[in-house]
């Protein structure tokens, strides 16, 4: 280092300090970066990569940006995962000695930012501190640097923890710097976020306001290395953090995040975009603040019916209210961020701009808050005394700030005449300046006669008078002083014009520099608005959630779900949301669901593309959406609150962990039984057919008896194992269904809809064709498939081992020895289901038309001719021959 000069020995102490960070290192109007950091930053921001002597043997890389237009340039490494110090100079360059001294003044990371496009306007940026401890739970704190949220939490398992990092999405995880370097490289790869080091994590009494009410020692100690790591980079006090959020897991339904994947909530699996989601279809807010909340409420269901019912009453309220619902609406576009603005405000960031839309948006707040408290609904008063108008604050605003400000908080043109009396006094000397050269360059030419003679500026050489060269001859002699010689013209100064410019310059200098510092102390004050500030946004956002609820629950008819302590499934007309809106309510085929406690299983069979995977899906759907505290997509819906929902739908590996398809499905088949109850939600589709055709159907039929037998959860297993409809007579509260689909002229027709018993076929030759596979392929394979279908006896008794016989009380015994499938079969299981489809029809006192449709219903005209004259027959009156005449007869009508 010593032969190096003095700047860049300056430079590699500073960079010593933040070896995992680019240097932004301020030198004029530019920001330098030197050795590494320029190479890799060239090559990353695409930038000219130069070099420079530093004082040693060799000259050392260098590329640089302009100090003006950084922040795009730090916004891109900044999305790339780096992490950014900015290193201004802290003295001034005319009263240092030797080299100016530098400082890191802020270090922005993923995980804080505070402005710019990296932010989403409608997406939380969260900061993580992550403490595994020794009995084998986790603290988890996080923050949001932009908004001043803070939440904390404490989980039981790695399991558990992880589902919440998924959750949260954060951008950055701050971690202990002894950490496992196996569990760092997990965070990094599995997360996609970047991973920084805290080792503080002692507490601070000057973050009680932030968590005076935490009292557990793992939660203070692992927000405190999160504060730690926010103090250490941002360099600042961080007055607009708010009250530390305590929560538990357990207060929210849980989802794991192959559910939210499957379900598509927040993005689609194919293009991981958000168009085609649940939030998608649900996001009709209209400020920023409302649209991250419903992202988190749709993250995190209730399971507190009190709370849920609280929301809904409040959609129930603003649906039926549609004048008053505009109204709303009209008013909260005009609304912008408060909560980051007040982040900004406290961070010594905003500029003036930010404090005029502050003032637009509080002068909203009144007619917000007059429509809002007339509306007929006790919780809408409360929420109404939420909406803070903060008078002071607006008055404030309305008084100091020009209503159309510049950028740049050190241009001047901030503050409005008449605020301040020097400021005032300053510009009236500009102006009257400006005035005095305005009538001079008249005076002069007139004087003169040169009718091209103008009064100019410029930094350099100030006020000058400028004559063409032509005109020269007419310049009074003794009286202009030549200033300055161009191509086609002489500029010249005047006594009395330099005495003017010194008064003319310094009022200027003067007003800007004041106009600063009055802005500076009207951020300083609008900083004691704060925690009002930040109370009246989340009101805000609240109440833009529930109008965009009441918005799509209007547009799209969705009812008002009622909740079930009987553990009771009622869906009349159920819908999918997102399938619904994008084929149009008229082409959608609605369906019915029905479950109890003597129902808590339904096998759905079927075709591919009838709708099996849509009619599951659409329940979880529907589900959730009861409980974030939405209407849901269905003419009546009554629901028990789910603690936990988990989907196992569509073929996914993940190579890079190294697990197959079918790996993925069955850990994903075993988080599911290992964590549901008996109030859980399991959808399973198709589980087994990633593996030979009698261990798919061994283990789903396994899966199928472990969750009736043991869990007792509200289950939906959709498979083509048609084997599997045989469990139906053994295991008592299983029932059958199917995605009925028709055969016309050789084509496969999907009705989708779900109606009562098994299916026959699966018409998979069918899809193949319309998928357009060849039709010298299509041929083959119905060859092949009649084959096969001829020696069916025989596959039957090798499959006996694996699926469970029908109930047949005289065959079984000798069979099985008394057990079917390894267990007892019913003594009179066609009667049981008789009874049951009685007793449902009987409980279906709300919705008497939700009653399971017969068997009959899948049938086509045809097939109902043929039953009815099957049913006409008197075969003891006929003779073989004449039987065997009607039974040909009949068949040759179904063909």
């Amino acid at each position: 280092m010593p032969s190096y000069t003095p700047m860049i020995q300056q430079y590699l102490h500073i960079k010593a300090q933040y070896p995992d960070a680019f240097l932004f290192f301020r030198l004029g109007d530019f920001y330098e970066l030197f050795f590494d950091d320029a190479i890799k930053a060239a090559q990353e921001l695409e930038i000219t990569l130069t070099s420079r002597d530093a004082g040693g043997d060799e000259r050392v890389p260098m590329c640089g940006v302009p100090y003006h237009s950084a922040q795009g340039y730090i916004e891109q490494l900044i999305e790339k995962g780096y992490k950014v110090a900015i290193c201004e100079q802290v003295e001034d360059p005319k009263a240092a000695k030797g080299v100016v001294r530098r400082e890191v003044v802020q270090l922005i990371t993923p995980g804080t930012l505070m402005e710019g496009k990296g932010l989403s306007d409608k997406e939380n940026c969260y900061l993580a501190a992550l403490t595994p401890f020794a009995d084998g739970t986790y603290g988890l704190a996080y923050a949001d640097l932009s908004t001043g949220e803070v939440r904390l939490t404490l989980l039981s398992s790695w399991e558990e923890t992880a589902n919440e990092l998924h959750a949260i999405r954060a951008r950055e995880l701050v971690v202990s710097s002894d950490s496992d370097d196996g569990w760092v490289r997990e965070l990094k790869e599995r997360f996609a976020a970047t991973v920084s080091y805290e080792d503080e994590a002692a507490w601070r009494d000057e973050w009680d306001r932030v968590a005076g009410h935490v009292g557990q020692e793992k939660l203070r100690s692992t927000l405190a290395r999160l504060l730690h790591y926010l103090v250490r980079t941002q360099k600042r006090r961080l007055d607009h953090l708010q009250p530390a959020e305590l929560y538990q897991v357990d207060q929210y339904m849980k989802m794991d995040r192959h559910s939210k994947q499957h379900l598509e909530l927040v993005e689609t699996v194919r293009l991981k975009g958000r168009k085609g989601s649940l939030l998608w279809l649900l996001d009709e807010t209209v400020t920023a603040m409302g649209g991250r909340l419903l992202k988190q409420w749709l993250d995190r269901p209730l399971v507190n019916r009190e709370e849920i019912e609280r929301r809904l009453d409040f959609v129930e309220t603003l649906k039926a209210a549609y004048f008053e619902r505009q109204e709303l609406r009209s008013g909260l576009r005009s609304v912008y961020d408060i909560e980051r603005l007040a982040g900004r405000i406290s961070y010594g960031n905003a500029n003036a701009r930010d404090l005029v839309q502050l003032k637009k948006s509080l002068l909203e707040v009144p007619a917000l808050r007059r429509t809002v408290g007339a509306l007929p609904l006790s919780e809408a008063g409360r929420l109404a005394e939420r909406l803070d108008p903060c008078e002071e604050l607006v008055e404030l605003l309305e008084r100091s700030i020009q209503e159309q400000p510049p950028l740049s908080v050190k241009e001047g043109n901030i503050i409005k005449d008449g605020y301040d009396q020097r400021l005032d006094r300053y510009r009236d000397a500009s102006r009257n300046g400006k005035a005095w050269i305005a009538e001079l360059e008249a005076k002069e030419r007139e004087a003169t006669g040169i009718k091209s003679l103008k009064v100019g500026y410029n930094r350099v050489f100030g006020y000058y008078i400028e004559v063409t060269k032509p005109n020269l001859p007419l310049v009074p002699e003794g009286r202009y002083e030549r200033k300055q010689t161009l191509a086609n013209a002489e500029r010249f100064i005047t006594p009395e014009l330099k005495e003017k410019e010194a008064l003319i310059l310094e009022a200027e200098e003067k007003s800007i520099e004041l106009e600063y510092e009055l802005f500076v102390a009207i951020r300083e004050q609008a900083k004691q608005y704060i925690p009002r500030l930040q109370t009246l946004a989340k009101a805000i956002a609240e109440l833009d959630v529930l109008q965009s609820f009441a918005a799509v629950s209007d547009e799209r008819r969705y009812v008002r779900p009622q909740f079930s302590t009987e553990r009771v499934l009622a869906i009349q007309g159920g819908r999918h949301p997102v399938v619904e809106k994008v084929l149009g309510t008229q082409t959608y085929v609605p369906n019915d669901c029905y479950m109890d406690r003597e129902r808590e299983m339904l096998l759905i069979t079927g075709p591919n593309m009838a709708g099996k995977s849509t009619y599951m899906r659409q329940v979880a759907l529907t589900a959730i959406m009861a409980q974030i505290g939405c209407f849901v997509p269905a003419e009546r819906a009554v629901l028990p609150i789910f603690d936990q929902v988990f989907t196992r739908i569509g073929a996914a590996d993940d190579l890079a962990a190294g697990q197959s398809t079918f790996m993925v499905e069955m850990l994903e088949a075993r988080h599911a039984i290992v964590h549901a109850t008996q109030n859980s939600l399991i959808l399973f589709d198709e589980i087994g057919r990633g593996t030979s055709t009698y261990d798919g159907m061994a283990l789903a039929q396994a899966i199928i008896e472990y969750i009736h037998d043991r869990i007792g959860a509200k289950t939906l297993f959709s498979t083509h194992y048609h084997e599997l409809t045989a469990l139906e007579e053994t295991l008592p509260r299983l029932v059958n269904v199917h995605a009925r689909a028709v055969e016309e002229n050789g084509k496969v027709v999907f009705l989708h809809q779900i109606a009562a018993g098994a299916a026959d076929k699966s018409y998979g030759i069918h899809v193949a064709e319309l998928a357009g596979l060849p039709s010298s392929l299509i041929e083959r394979a119905r060859c092949l498939l009649a084959e096969w279908e001829q020696s069916t006896p025989k596959r039957e008794a090798a499959e006996s081992s694996v699926r469970s016989p029908q109930a047949d009380e005289e065959d079984a015994p000798a069979k099985t020895g008394g057990q079917a499938g390894g267990r007892p079969p019913s003594r009179a299981a066609g009667e049981r289901k008789e009874r049951e489809r009685e007793t449902v029809v009987e409980q279906l006192t709300m919705f008497p038309d939700l009653a399971p449709a017969p068997v009959e219903t899948s049938l086509s005209q045809k097939e109902k001719k043929v039953l009815a004259a099957l049913k006409d027959l008197h075969l003891l009156e006929m003779t073989p021959l004449e039987a065997l005449n009607k039974l040909y007869e009949l068949q040759k009508l179904l063909k």
